[in-house]
């Protein structure tokens, strides 16, 4: 028994320290999942198979409908663009970000933070002026003579890309970031010693490592892409609606909480779907190689 000794001298014992004993200290953290994601998902589910009828109706609806799966197409197509200009862009920006002297990253890490925290609506209505037709962009390709004519690059889904594309990119260049700093640089002068050249140092030894990195950023990226609603909406208009939009309308335009509850759903089971794809092939690897 560990004693003590008291102001008077006296030997004293000191008391058993209390351990939690069960599920007693997660209850609160249990709890606020439950209220705040697993009610409200349920909630969800039951008005989707319950208004305004019972029954699986709502979901035939969505896969029957030609409008709905061309909304859905739209969906995947531009999220899974988005996806892979974010990793063809990203990447380099987070390899040179890795290698850059300590105080250029810190101006490049600023820029990326306050593109980021800059707001959402204040940065898609710029895009909405950079990409009119009497905008920045096409005034200057015109100036350069690549185009005679100015092009349609906004109420499209190209528009939708380029702004979502810009908004995503700090989301992928940041894991991204975090995975190659981690790589041992002697990897590499290992390679290019035993007769690697650049291309496959790149190829075999910089990619394999970085894999981990990839397949999490471009996994965030495509999942917010699946549901933003503000810059598709502005950028793409009514004529190119992606999910998102589709849902808002069936809740606050048609208040039919039944097709808007089933698309949700169908999203969510998506994105799970994706998820676990990634647990499986990608969550048991350690970032870096380490």
């Amino acid at each position: 028994m560990t004693t003590y000794s008291d102001a008077s001298g006296a030997i004293m014992p000191l008391p058993k320290a209390r351990r939690a004993t069960g599920f007693g200290g997660v209850v609160p953290a249990l709890a606020f999942v439950a209220i705040f994601f697993v009610v409200p998902v349920v909630v969800l589910l039951l008005r989707s198979v319950l208004e305004p009828v019972p029954g699986l109706g709502n979901y035939a609806q969505l896969i029957g409908s030609a409008t709905y799966l061309k909304i859905f197409a739209n969906t995947f197509i531009v999220s899974g663009f988005v996806t892979v200009i974010s990793l063809l862009t990203g990447f380099p920006v987070a390899w040179s970000l890795a290698i850059m002297p300590g105080r250029l990253t810190s101006v490049i890490f600023a820029i990326l933070l306050l593109s980021m925290w800059t707001n959402l609506l204040a940065r898609t209505y710029a895009w909405m002026v950079l990409l009119q037709r009497t905008g920045l962009i096409n005034k200057m390709l015109m100036g350069m003579g690549l185009i005679d004519q100015p092009l349609a690059l906004v109420n499209n889904l190209t528009g939708v890309t380029i702004g979502m594309t810009y908004i995503m990119l700090p989301f992928i260049i940041l894991p991204l970031y975090g995975v190659i700093k981690k790589i041992d640089p002697s990897t590499l002068q290992a390679a290019a010693l035993c007769g690697a050249n650049r291309w496959q140092c790149l190829t075999r030894v910089l990619l394999p490592l970085a894999m981990p990195g990839m397949a999490a950023g471009a996994l965030m990226v495509f999942v917010m892409s699946l549901g933003y609603f503000v810059t598709p909406s502005l950028l793409g208009g009514t004529a190119n609606m992606m999910l998102a939009e589709l849902i808002a309308q069936f809740v606050q335009s048609l208040v039919n909480w039944g097709m808007g509850g089933a698309a949700a759903l169908v999203l969510l089971v998506v994105t799970l779907s994706l998820y676990a794809v990634q647990l499986r092939f990608f969550g048991s690897q350690n970032p870096g190689g380490r």
